[in-house]
């Protein structure tokens, strides 16, 4: 684990509802063996003290279990044997944690072999499963789930976003259209590989606040992250609508109320067959009022260099992309039980043209008549309140999110003049929770809460003919070409959605080591639609029709209920059930406005686990699942080409997954994980059935059969203060169809991505050295290049071999 120093502070106010206590009073303290993070934060609300530490990697150093009345220097002297950390005294009722002068981060210091012996023999550490909203302990989480702390996020992993978690975790797979442009998909929920106005299959949040809701991901990057969790849905009942794949939370580091700090980083990669690229970035910690008040500044800039050239502009590398932001954090703590964080996010990505190449021109060549850029920005505020007092903790999280994507497809026709097709997408999201939680040790307590969500999503479209004759023929029916660049609006849509919701759910243990959840989330959704400038050949008839079609109310409960049982001991043995939808809405069919209707996802599974990943000498897990996917939204292409959604019927999907971990030695850590996938349209609609031949199902688009990944991450402590830490992985992506039915057939996929990372730290410098695509393979991550051609031999190569060299500095 990298280290890191007072900018990352596991926690700066563990308080409890009593009265500051003296180090001298007696407490009685029950601790499990875990984590020092997790023992800390328990023993400063049982002794009612703020126990902090200014070096992250401290957090996950083995601790024994504390049991019996005692007094805190007791306590904390008991905890910390054997670990080599030091409690130190700032002030009348706050402890620091530090690290003693031998003590490596990655390794508790084995002075004593009977020190070493007890590390080694603890139970397995307590991992916190916090995006289940009750802080749920692992081996009580009922469900697939995979955490990856910051340990996994190097500055260069940060700078790729959505593709560091693509890279990690088998069960996550992705279009690959361009950053801020791409659909994240878990398991097998995927719908479709074009992008329209139909909701998110799955449910991003930073914190507690959504993310994304009728828009591609919005792939912020990774920096100064502390955790970010991925759990396999549906998550209908803690997460509600476009939730249906799951859930992927990302948790920020918070502000430190203690201690100034702060880190750089910078890194300059270049790209084989293309050109430079580089990353900077800069986070900065600053205590306002010490133990109240504290701000938290992040800023990244990164650019990407191009590899495809275009032959018929003679151009090359044209597909660079550059991204810029930051985040801002305010903490405020007036006492022990109240915690105040308002947070604001803003990104900015540009591309310069679109990815794809065309095998038929070259590996990584393709003929365009004009360029295609496209840029996102993102801007999302949140305030969360929370307030803790014994066992119950309320949390409240509102914000608001505008996320405005702009894309480009050349619309060239064959023998024709050079045209462009614009689509402009801007969401405004609105959403608010309240909840109440108690939480207890052992997985059980419950959990109630009501919110709101109001989404509006306006798709405007324009086609732009740069042609210089006087009659130039049609390319869009019905939307004129007027040449000389000017463009010509065609027919667009606008979605708004309001969803009220009350949920809950409780986990009971009616016999020992049985735990029994059940939950439920009632929702009741307004959806209206309209269309935005709509083509002359459009009746108000048809307009006045398609828009009271589209004025509705939806109520729709979801229910959830599983079984677990931890009696065997080291092993987790659960059953679940679940539900999840999307509301319905409005699409452009054929220059049409069509309403679509809400499509449902029930989810039965099983599964098991034993040990924790990554510090058990050995883990696994394993689970199985039948999905039955109800009157499925896809976003498809329309009679011309655009991209349109409709339902395209019922299907199913049986998934196999399962990942094993093991440690044969403290420093080495190897990491296997697979996934298959069988997936069906069982009932396609009615438009869609003449595409099936002898009754056979159409497959449903984007879902890989198979996938895996192998990994081996080595970590040791040399010299003095000098660590060394070497990971590599192979990642297997089977494969899959770009859509459903002959147009949008063409397969991808079925390729092998490798990685290989060398870091090495001295004091507060770290220097890097990561490697990816080693094999230097071209394979087909998309296959969809513009609508308005789907027969070339369009594709999406992987990133060339690419070398990037960086450096981290930690003050």
């Amino acid at each position: 684990m990298r280290r890191r120093t007072d900018l990352l502070f596991v926690t700066a106010a563990i308080l409890a509802t009593t009265a500051p206590a003296l180090a001298a009073d007696r407490h009685r303290i029950s601790i499990a063996p875990g984590r020092l993070g997790e023992a800390a934060i328990a023993l400063g609300r049982q002794t009612g003290v703020s126990i902090g530490m200014s070096d992250q990697s401290l957090a996950g150093l083995p601790t024994k279990g504390l049991s019996g009345k005692m007094s805190l220097d007791g306590a904390l002297k008991r905890l910390l044997d054997g670990t080599g950390v030091k409690a130190r005294r700032i002030a009348a009722n706050t402890w620091r944690l530090e690290r003693g002068r031998s003590q490596s981060p990655y390794r508790p210091r084995a002075s004593s072999s009977i020190a070493a012996k007890a590390a080694t023999q603890a139970d397995p550490v307590k991992i916190i499963v916090t995006a289940s909203k009750r802080d749920t302990p692992l081996p009580r989480y009922a469900g697939m789930v995979e955490a990856l702390d910051n340990s996994v996020f190097t500055s260069a992993e940060a700078a790729n976003g959505s593709a560091t978690l693509l890279a990690r975790i088998a069960s996550l797979s992705s279009t690959h259209a361009g950053n801020g442009r791409n659909k994240l998909f878990i398991r097998a929920i995927a719908d479709s590989g074009v992008a329209g106005p139909t909701q998110a299959t799955t449910g991003q949040y930073l914190g507690d606040m959504r993310l994304n809701y009728a828009a591609p991901d919005p792939d912020l990057k990774l920096y100064d992250v502390g955790r970010v969790e991925v759990l396999e849905g549906p998550q209908g009942t803690l997460y509600g609508a476009g939730s249906l794949g799951g859930v992927i939370r990302i948790m920020p580091n918070a502000p430190n109320l203690g201690d100034y700090g702060g880190q750089m980083s910078a890194g300059v990669s270049v790209t084989q067959h293309g050109d430079l690229g580089g990353d900077l970035s800069a986070a900065l910690n600053m205590p306002i009022v010490a133990e109240k008040l504290a701000l938290r500044l992040v800023g990244y800039g990164v650019q990407e260099g191009g590899y495809i050239d275009d032959v018929t502009r003679d151009m090359d590398d044209v597909n660079r992309v550059r991204t810029w932001g930051g985040r801002t954090a305010l903490r405020f703590a007036p006492d022990e039980n109240w915690t105040i964080d308002l947070n604001g996010v803003y990104q900015h990505i540009a591309g310069d043209d679109a990815q794809y190449a065309d095998r038929s021109v070259g590996r990584l060549d393709r003929a365009s008549a004009v360029t295609q850029p496209y840029s996102s920005d993102y801007v999302l505020g949140n305030l969360r309140i929370e307030l803790q007092w014994d066992s119950l903790r309320f949390v409240s999280s509102t914000g608001f999110v505008r996320h405005e994507l702009t894309e480009s497809y050349d619309a060239t026709q064959p023998e024709g003049a050079p045209a462009l097709f614009r689509q402009y997408n801007k969401v405004d999201i609105f959403s608010t929770e309240n909840r109440l939680v108690r939480d207890l040790d052992n997985g059980l307590g419950w959990i109630l809460g009501a919110s709101y969500l109001q989404s509006t999503s306006d798709i405007q479209r324009s086609l732009t003919s740069f042609g210089t004759a006087t009659v130039l023929p049609e390319i869009i029916p019905n939307v004129p070409v007027f040449g000389r660049g000017v463009p010509a609006p065609a027919t667009g849509v606008r979605n708004k959605v309001k969803e009220a919701t009350l949920f809950g759910e409780a986990s009971f243990e009616p016999v020992q080591g049985l735990i029994a959840t059940i939950g439920g989330r009632l929702t009741n959704s307004r959806l209206s639609g309209a269309a935005l400038d709509p083509i002359a050949a459009l009746s108000s008839a048809d307009l006045a029709r398609a828009e009271a079609q589209a004025d509705r109310n939806e109520t729709i409960f979801l229910p959830s209920a599983s079984l677990l049982t931890d009696a065997i001991p080291d092993i987790t043995l659960y059953a679940r059930f679940q539900r999840g939808f999307r509301p319905g809405g409005l699409a452009v069919d054929d220059q049409r406005v069509r309403r679509y209707q809400n499509d449902r996802v029930s989810t039965f599974e099983l599964g098991f686990r034993k040990g924790a990943p990554g510090r058990d000498p050995f883990a696994l897990s394993a689970n199985v699942a039948y999905t039955d996917w109800r009157d499925i939204q896809a976003d498809v292409t329309d009679r011309i080409g655009l991209p349109t959604t409709a339902n395209i019927g019922d299907g199913r999907i049986y998934t196999i997954e399962g990942r094993i971990v093991l440690r044969p030695l403290p420093a080495l850590t190897l990491d296997g994980s697979f996934i298959y996938n069988d997936s069906k349209l069982s009932r396609p609609a009615q438009f869609l059935r003449a595409l099936s031949f002898d009754g056979e199902s159409l497959s449903l688009p984007n879902v890989a059969n198979l996938g895996g990944r192998l990994a081996a991450d080595y970590r040791i402590a040399l010299a003095g203060d000098t660590d060394l830490h070497v990971n590599g992985a192979a990642r297997y992506v089977g494969k899959s169809r770009l859509g459903v039915g002959p147009i949008l057939g063409q397969t991808q996929g079925d390729y092998i991505d490798t990685s290989l990372t060398t870091s090495l730290r001295r004091g507060p410098l770290q220097y890097s050295l990561s490697l990816t695509n080693l094999l230097d393979s071209d394979g087909n991550r998309f296959s969809l290049g513009t609508p308005f051609d789907l027969r070339s031999d369009y594709y999406t190569p992987l990133r060339p071999r690419t070398v990037r060299l960086g450096i981290d500095f930690a003050f």
